[in-house]
């Protein structure tokens, strides 16, 4: 991929199944990125690495908690395959097997897309050498709905990094 400027950075959020943490993920980097003035220069879309869910809509909890805390969604889940990476600047894990499942799939793209954990953006993290399981956001799937407020918030945190290390990481772009 060459430093083409005038193409959206694109963002890729990527877990499980894609209906619990990953549409999170990509509601909140879409609202952190409008009101950072990018939302014009970077895509953000979510994906999972298993197809369990393809089609359908995101969990009804993650629904509540992006409603609750006034984020913007609109999603249908999709499965992350070896075709999208020639568009993907920056692959986002959400934990170290959606990580190890996306650096198997990366370097039989020939892309040049960065693969980094999404807690490493978290300033109190960031000293953690990725992957590491201290930056997993867990899977709150079959959990409680305190478990996916907890999940917001780890995003949250996150992403705020995120958005400050986006211009920097853009610049770098192959």
């Amino acid at each position: 991929m060459s430093n083409d400027s005038s193409r959206p950075y694109q963002v890729t959020e990527v877990c499980l199944g894609n209906i619990c943490r990953s549409p999170i993920g990509e509601a909140v980097l879409r609202s952190r990125l409008d009101a950072a003035g990018l939302a014009e220069r970077v895509l953000v879309d979510s994906a999972g690495t298993g197809d369990w869910h393809v089609g359908q809509g995101a969990n009804p909890r993650s629904v509540n908690v992006m409603d609750a805390n006034g984020y913007e969604h609109d999603h249908v889940a999709r499965q992350i395959n070896e075709d999208w990476f020639a568009g993907i600047d920056l692959a986002i894990a959400m934990d170290c097997a959606n990580f190890a499942d996306l650096e198997r799939l990366i370097p039989a793209t020939a892309s040049h897309t960065q693969l980094r954990m999404l807690r490493a953006f978290d300033p109190a993290l960031s000293h953690i050498p990725e992957p590491d399981q201290r930056l997993d956001v867990p899977d709150p799937y079959h959990g409680t709905d305190e478990d996916f407020v907890t999940v917001l918030r780890m995003i949250e945190s996150a992403v705020d990094g995120l958005v400050a290390a986006l211009p920097e990481l853009m610049s770098e772009r192959r």
